[in-house]
């Protein structure tokens, strides 16, 4: 498929990148098929077995309503031994996302960027607005929860989310600080923890906040199970509250909002534990190799990742959205360029962490488009390196929004043509106005 084909389906699809059916049905990728490292999916379950577990229960699967939501719900707590008056669950995180955004979030919400993106748009759709505190690049995009809340209390925001680790660059908070940030903000409407990726953090034993959210007022936690059981078409995920909060979401949903294949897989987890600590096990192992390969790449830079994806800035000159094109259109190799993401740019990439095998084809892909493009460029030569911190800015500059803009301006990188839309930047500034970031300004005003 040509390389100006591709890009017009990922244009079409400008929150999003385009679904893995989308590119398959219109002949995107290489001979061979499609090798995604877009979608952040666990890669090693279900197991074969399990698969065909599934495989020969297709028809009554299809045929028949599932269990109502409480039932289902029952099991999984079961599972996780959760009390299942805390547990509301969905169909996708993003539907809870939607929900909480409805019911709780009333006027503000306070977000480090950058982000997931629903944790930005969603309130911005809903009229809500959205205080962006924008993620220092010289500190790896590590999130200072003390200037966290210092932000929030400039702005005046009545509700903040955190992602733990966070989507894209897979930064981590430890425990102790989330719970030192919840206490900071006990007085705010809601705070969220999204703990979707955490089933991937190996940087301390129990990393989720789930057990202490119950006990708060204010507090949820989101988690994922499409990323961490390897199924994202399910579509299922869960968030754990006070019985109050939770309820109040429970008695939102949707009759159903469950389907037949979320509840085969919830049955069928209990035995098969075993199988899923070690599809967890070896995904954290390929985080490691795929990072020191990665690292190995002149001019690349990648960011610490607690996710089961990496976060890795290009070299200079090189342009996000010609690379994932030409990664997808002659190779036949799938990454998500985080143009789309607020605080983010066509300068980055976020790559799903896969096996050895397929690591092989995104190094080689990388090496021929990368080095074949600008092989004079000096500052791809350098050699390589992993993100080293640098002294974080005094005062992190904030974006505010309240509602999407779409007034696309162009930049030009060593031949290439990056798109940069007023989105990703923020609002357009009064005259006088400043970040305390000097880049970051010359960026807002067009300078």
């Amino acid at each position: 498929m040509a390389g100006s084909n591709v890009t017009q389906l990922f244009n079409a699809s400008t929150a999003h990148s385009p679904s893995y059916f989308t590119l398959d049905r219109a002949g995107a990728g290489a001979a061979g098929g499609i090798t995604d490292f877009c979608i952040p999916c666990n890669p090693y379950f279900p197991t074969p077995a399990m698969f065909d577990e599934l495989g020969s229960r297709l028809r009554d699967i299809l045929t028949y309503y599932p269990s109502g939501a409480d039932t289902i719900t029952a099991e999984l707590c079961q599972v996780l031994g959760l009390n299942p008056q805390t547990v509301a669950m969905g169909n996708g995180s993003t539907e809870l996302i939607t929900w909480i955004d409805h019911l709780l979030v009333h006027e503000s919400l306070a977000v480090p960027v950058p982000t997931f993106g629903r944790w930005t748009d969603q309130p911005m759709e809903t009229g809500k607005r959205v205080d962006m505190l924008l993620l220092p690049e010289a500190h790896g995009f590590g999130l200072d929860p003390e200037a966290f809340v210092r932000f929030i209390r400039s702005r005046g925001s009545r509700a903040a989310v955190i992602c733990n680790p966070n989507n894209p660059d897979g930064g981590f908070l430890p425990k102790q600080r989330v719970l030192a940030l919840l206490d900071a903000l006990q007085d705010l409407d809601l705070v969220v923890v999204d703990e979707s990726f955490l089933e991937f953090a190996d940087a301390e034993p129990e990393p989720s906040v789930a057990a202490e959210a119950v006990l708060r007022t204010n507090v949820i936690v989101l988690r994922s199970l499409g990323k961490n059981f390897g199924l994202h078409g399910v579509r299922f995920g869960y968030l754990v509250a006070n019985p109050g909060l939770a309820g109040r979401v429970r008695a939102a949903l949707p009759k159903w909002n469950l389907n037949s294949f979320a509840e085969t897989v919830v049955f069928m987890l209990k035995a098969h534990r075993e199988e899923y600590a070690d599809s967890i096990a070896r995904s954290r192992r390929d985080r490691e190799e795929m990072t020191w390969r990665l690292s190995r790449l002149p001019g690349l830079t990648v960011y610490p990742s607690q996710g089961n994806f990496v976060y890795v800035r290009l070299p200079q000159g090189a342009d996000g959205i010609v690379l994932r094109d030409r990664l997808l259109s002659e190779h036949g190799v799938l990454v998500r360029d985080c143009a789309n993401k607020v605080g983010s740019s066509s300068r980055f990439l976020r790559l799903v962490v896969r096996p050895q095998q397929d690591v092989n084809r995104l190094i080689g892909a990388l090496e021929q488009v990368l080095y074949e493009a600008a092989p004079e460029a000096a500052s791809w030569t350098q050699a390589p390196r992993q993100f080293a911190p640098e002294p974080v800015p005094a005062a992190p500059p904030a974006l505010t929004a309240e509602r999407p803009r779409h007034a696309p301006t162009a930049m030009l990188t060593r031949g290439y043509q990056e798109t940069t839309s007023a989105r990703d930047l923020g609002p357009v500034r009064p005259q006088g106005y400043t970040s305390g970031t000097a880049a970051v300004d010359r960026l807002v005003s067009g300078a």
